[in-house]
């Protein structure tokens, strides 16, 4: 499930290029929560065995929205407009180090050898991916360079390891709530603060957007977005977060990056060259060695 949640992600990246072109982003991210909203209305109640949500709990969940929903976009939006593809790519990969940090810190999980090594290879893995990619020369615009003056290059760096610890502590955070809600219950949550928190901004740029522009093709494209980023990828997350550490499932963020380039290969045509192959190899064997059971283990 952690697997498919990260798969999920890097598949609707890949395919959100229309999307981006066709609504302004905070629209899009609006319009995802309201979708999100309808479909897991039914997700909101408590179910019977549940215990009422403790005071830690409802703030858990508002910081669980704040930092994974609406923080983690704004930094990775704004952070990626003003450095290098590349270079947010290798800040990207330092995700699983630092959820397996994060971990150990505040859950006090133990992070074992073979975790540890495990780690190392995925972020190892994503970065040659992203040295490998060349995003940058290929899709910006011919002002972008222009633009990628020093001091803004800092900003941008540090907006996406903004990015990276908002990610981390939604994992982290995700486990913790995981022992007092159902992952059904969590998702339907966060979605609807994260409507709150975007709702502002999302309903003064529909108040001056032209929604009849957009084909039906893009709506449609918006639905499986909304479905995708807010209920689906969400809900798989925090289910796998019931049975596997927080550590081990920080490694499986190497799967975003996969999957991304996978859709762009065999969807939007992209090539495949050796390095890429080489990086995919390596974030699987990270993958094995976080995952695989320890001797005298059993289930």
């Amino acid at each position: 499930m952690l697997a498919a949640s990260m798969a999920l992600v890097g598949s609707y990246v890949a395919l959100s290029k229309p999307l981006a072109a066709a609504l302004p982003v905070l629209l899009l991210a609006w319009l995802r929560f309201g979708i999100g909203a309808v479909a897991m209305m039914a997700w909101l109640s408590k179910p019977v065995h549940e215990t009422p949500m403790s005071a830690q709990t409802r703030r858990l969940v508002f910081v669980e929205s704040l930092l994974g929903n609406f923080l983690f976009s704004i930094c990775m939006l704004y952070g990626v407009s003003m450095t290098s593809a590349v270079s947010a790519g290798i800040i990207l990969a330092s995700i699983p180090a630092v959820v397996a940090l994060l971990s150990w810190w505040w859950l006090g999980e133990r992070i074992t050898l073979r975790v540890a090594l495990g780690v190392v290879c995925a972020a190892l893995g994503i970065a040659l991916l992203s040295l490998s990619k060349t995003e940058l020369t290929s899709q910006a615009s011919p002002g972008l360079d222009a633009n990628l003056v020093p001091n803004r290059r800092l900003w941008g760096n540090l907006l996406v390891f903004g990015a990276v610890l908002c990610e981390a502590s939604y994992a982290v955070i995700g486990k913790k709530l995981t022992g007092v809600l159902s992952p059904k219950r969590i998702t339907a949550l966060i979605n609807l603060w994260g409507l709150a928190l975007a709702t502002p901004v999302g309903l003064y740029l529909a108040l001056h957007f032209d929604f009849g522009a957009v084909p039906w093709a893009t709506w449609a494209l918006v639905l499986f977005y909304g479905l995708a980023a807010s209920v689906g990828t969400v809900w798989l997350w925090m289910t796998g977060l019931q049975t596997v550490q927080a550590a081990k499932a920080g490694v499986f963020t190497v799967m975003l990056p996969i999957s991304a380039a996978l859709v762009g290969v065999l969807a939007l045509g992209e090539p495949l060259g050796g390095q890429q192959l080489l990086a995919f190899a390596l974030a699987l064997v990270g993958l094995v060695l976080a995952t695989w059971p320890a001797p005298g283990h059993r289930g």
